[in-house]
């Protein structure tokens, strides 16, 4: 059957390629129906503005699970790098350092120390052959329990004026224009970063090929361990990133940032495409992902969704998303 040039077989195949887009494109439409507000500037801005902190992190958790392996410690390593920059910045001006230089070298300490605990990630990983799921749940407990002893359970405040634009400034703001938000910014451009990495880079398609044959990639060269202790380590350094703008937002640092933090991470990138198994995703599903999971926390808040309710949500969406994705998988396996 030909549909104006497009016989049905092309029609699914479109469908199946571009279903969450267009399912976003639907979600739009209602939701300017339904939900009065939704389409204002305003609050597509906010939308960007609450998941570019989930965004940030689920860009380098899709190199993760395309690569074969999960980190459920990026919750915890936000609560540690916002604490870590906001005591390092506090004892390097009482040091006698401007507030400016010393809150440049915390966010740096922030990103190597998290940068650290990947790289620990994955050598375990590749030396002993522990499964991440494992390795990472336990420094789920490890770094909160860290970020809480350094900080005595308490915020610490970060005294700095410039400090917040990080996470709460704007881009190009004018008297008609509220200006884009910088965590949006962030977003996008560490979007472009990890795409460039995944599509035009030897590195990222070493990360596909281990994720879909690990026998094979070791067979053609690649190096396994370094291919894993690297993703592992970029996906740590991204929730550094977020621990800060999060930190930066509220202007002092806590360990019980980023709690939970992991399962909207997670959530984006399965509803995204890409496959729990390894071997298969995209920077742009994970993108719409994000944009999906967005536009529904924010929809359920316009509507009034009790919060609990919003835990089935997520968790029923998780599930649909990993059951099309396997699907997908078997159909075109056959």
């Amino acid at each position: 059957m030909e549909i104006h040039g497009l016989n049905r077989k092309t029609v699914n195949n479109i469908f199946r390629k571009y279903m969450m887009e267009i399912i976003l494109v639907v979600m739009f439409i209602v939701l300017s129906i339904f939900a009065p507000g939704f389409l204002s500037s305003d609050n597509i801005l906010g939308i960007f503005r609450n998941m570019a902190i989930v965004g940030v992190i689920a860009f380098g958790m899709t190199m993760v699970i395309i690569n074969g392996e999960i980190d459920l410690s990026v919750g915890s390593a936000i609560g540690i790098s916002a604490v870590a920059t906001a005591i390092i910045s506090r004892r390097l001006a009482e040091s006698g350092f401007s507030d400016a230089f010393a809150l440049i070298i915390a966010m740096l300490a922030a990103v190597a120390i998290c940068s650290l605990i990947g790289m620990f990630n994955g050598f375990i990983r590749a030396r002993f052959g522990i499964p991440t799921f494992i390795i990472t749940l336990a420094m789920l407990n490890v770094l909160y329990g860290i970020a809480a002893t350094w900080s005595a359970g308490f915020p610490v405040v970060i005294n700095s004026g410039w400090y917040s634009f990080i996470g709460a400034g704007q881009f190009f703001k004018t008297e008609s224009f509220q200006g884009i938000p910088a965590p949006m910014i962030w977003l996008i451009i560490v979007f472009f970063i990890i795409w460039i990495v995944m599509n035009k880079t030897r590195f990222g398609r070493e990360v596909y090929a281990v994720g879909g044959n690990i026998e094979a990639a070791r067979l053609s060269g690649i190096n396994i361990a370094k291919v894993k202790i690297i993703t592992m380590m970029a996906v740590q350094a991204l929730a550094a990133f977020s621990g800060i703008m999060l930190s930066s937002q509220v202007m002092a640092g806590s360990s019980q940032f980023g709690r939970g933090y992991e399962m909207d991470v997670i959530a984006s990138v399965i509803i995204g495409g890409t496959s729990l198994f390894g071997g298969v995703g995209r920077a742009w599903g994970t993108f719409i992902g994000i944009l999906f999971l967005g536009v529904i926390n924010n929809c359920m808040t316009l509507l009034g969704v009790d919060d609990y309710i919003k835990y089935i949500v997520k968790g029923s969406l998780i599930l649909i998303a990993v059951l099309i994705n396997t699907i997908q998988l078997q159909r075109k396996d056959a």
